[in-house]
């Protein structure tokens, strides 16, 4: 597995500095985050970020159904700080969770159902049928649920009252619909569903990061912030609070590796 993150982050670099327009893409949207850092930090930091991108992609997604099974995840995955959503999912009591695209998203729904947890998350499909099939394969091994968004939140709405838990990858766009939240520095288009599920069925939203440790195959499962009912009850804007303070967590975990964000 050594041999193949190496080889994964080899490919990685080259890809950097071929792609022209991913590699100015990359360094545009750090230095609008990182708006103090050096070209040099900046440039550094994108090509971490693409190194990452392949290693996630290519050697992790092959090899993680084969490597984290329920007898064997131990050896790979560390916990911490997941008290109270180790209790809710003791009472069988539902959770949202949320992460962005940092470190290993897929880890956290896959993990939790490794566990025999039920877990559902919202995705959307590959364009691309073959890739898409495999994926879903991966995901699914141990009875993680897969709805795709279109049409998908009154599917889970069932399952929440089911008390099946739901995971959001909650970083992207949104678009002229969403509800615009502070995100490094900016105002960031983002889902509302999310926080309308949680005040609906009077959920905690759990956000979650998965970060590799020291370049290797083995991940750092942590809570950057639980988000109790009782927390935005006495808000004037409860949705805004909500979104807005979850997306802050997303935003702490990058900058807690903000080379594995991609």
């Amino acid at each position: 597995m050594a041999l193949n993150m190496q080889s994964c982050k080899y490919f990685g670099d080259l890809f950097y500095k071929l792609h022209s327009t991913r590699r100015k893409r990359a360094i545009d949207n750090i230095h609008a985050s990182y708006p103090d850092w050096s070209k040099k930090n900046v440039a550094s930091l994108a090509k971490q970020s693409m190194e990452h991108m392949f290693q996630l992609f290519v050697a992790e997604g092959v090899q993680m159904p084969s490597l984290i099974t329920p007898t064997t995840y131990h050896k790979y995955v560390e916990f911490k700080g997941i008290e109270k959503i180790a209790e809710r999912l003791a009472r069988k009591k539902p959770t949202i969770f949320v992460t962005g695209h940092c470190g290993n998203w897929e880890l956290l729904g896959y993990m939790l159902s490794v566990l025999g947890y039920p877990i559902a998350a919202l995705a959307r499909p590959l364009d691309n049928k073959l890739l898409n099939d495999w994926i879903l394969g991966v995901r699914e091994k141990y009875g993680l649920q897969i709805i795709t968004k279109w049409g998908g939140v009154p599917i889970l709405q069932e399952l929440i009252t089911n008390n099946t838990s739901v995971g959001f990858i909650a970083d992207q766009n949104a678009g002229p619909r969403g509800l615009f939240v502070p995100f490094f520095g900016r105002l960031a288009s983002t889902y509302k569903s999310i926080g309308i599920l949680a005040m609906r069925y009077n959920l905690p939203i759990a956000a979650v990061h998965a970060k590799r440790i020291d370049g290797m195959f083995k991940y750092e499962v942590s809570v950057t912030d639980f988000i109790e009912p009782s927390d935005w009850k006495g808000q004037d804007d409860p949705l805004y609070y909500i979104t807005a303070r979850y997306s802050r967590a997303i935003e702490q975990m990058v900058r807690n590796a903000p080379e594995q964000y991609l």
